[in-house]
C-alpha cells in the first residue's frame, strides 16, 4: 500500500482564525481529499477535504464538507462527536510518542486525548490521556453550523471546520518539537458520522480495519 503524504505550507506569523476557505492565507495550502471509504458505509459520499498550514507558533487545519444527512446533538467538550456528522485529525508528531485524535463534529465540539496504547478496552484505550477543559480551550474552532443541528438535515450542504492547534499544546505530551521545519511527522484525516441516517466511513490514508485508531496506517505530513 502506497503511503500518502501531504507537503505543509509554512507562513511565516501567527494568524487568528480566517473563517473562510479560499481566504489569501489558505490559497497558499494545497487540499488533499478524504475519499477512500469503508466497505461497512451506506451509499452516502460525502465529499470532503482538508488543509494544513504551519505558522511559528501552531499548526492550523480547515476542512470543507460538501454534506448530506447532517445531524449534530452534541455541544460539549469530550462528548462522543464521532456519532454526529464529524471531522477529525490524527497526528503523530514525533517517532516512538503516542498520537493525538481532535475529532470536531459540525457544531464545533471537540474530543480530544493524546493515546500512547490504542488496544481497546471498556475504558476506551489500554495507555491514553483525555486533554483536560483547560487544554482543550487552548484549540481555536471556527464552524460554520449552528452548535446543535437536530433534525437532520437531508438536502445537500456544504459545512466547514477550522482550528488551530498550539505547538505548547503538544509539547506538554511529546516534549520540546524544536525546529518544525524539515520534520516529517505522521497523521490521518477522517469524516464519519455513526449516528446519523447514512452512517459511512472515510479517510485520507486507508485503514484496514473499521477503526480509525490505526496508527500503522497514518500517511505522512512534511514541513
Amino acid at each position: 500500500m502506497t503511503i500518502p503524504e501531504y507537503a505543509v505550507s509554512s507562513v511565516s506569523h501567527p494568524f487568528a482564525l480566517q473563517k473562510q476557505w479560499d481566504s489569501p492565507l489558505w490559497q497558499q495550502a494545497s487540499a488533499l481529499s478524504i475519499a477512500t471509504f469503508r466497505p461497512e458505509s451506506t451509499s452516502h459520499r460525502p465529499q470532503t477535504e482538508a488543509k494544513l498550514l504551519c505558522s511559528p507558533v501552531a499548526l492550523h487545519g480547515f476542512f470543507r464538507v460538501r454534506d448530506r444527512y447532517v445531524r449534530c446533538v452534541h455541544d460539549r467538550f469530550q462528548q462522543p462527536v464521532y456519532q454526529d456528522s464529524c471531522v477529525e485529525f490524527f497526528v503523530q508528531p514525533t517517532a516512538g510518542s503516542g498520537y493525538f485524535n481532535f475529532e470536531f463534529n459540525c457544531g464545533g465540539a471537540m474530543l480530544a486525548s493524546y493515546i500512547v496504547d490504542h488496544t481497546r478496552t471498556d475504558n476506551g484505550f489500554r495507555d491514553f490521556t483525555r486533554l483536560t477543559m483547560e487544554q482543550g480551550s487552548q484549540v481555536s474552532i471556527y464552524h460554520s453550523l449552528p452548535a446543535l443541528v437536530e433534525p437532520e438535515i437531508c438536502d445537500d450542504i456544504t459545512w466547514f471546520i477550522e482550528f488551530h492547534l498550539p505547538f505548547g499544546l503538544l509539547e506538554k505530551y511529546v516534549g520540546p518539537l524544536g525546529e518544525i521545519k524539515g520534520q516529517v511527522w505522521r497523521a490521518n484525516f477522517y469524516k464519519c458520522g455513526d449516528k446519523t441516517s447514512h452512517p459511512h466511513w472515510a479517510s485520507w490514508s486507508p485503514v484496514d480495519d473499521l477503526n480509525f485508531h490505526l496508527p500503522r496506517c497514518f500517511g505522512r505530513i512534511s514541513f
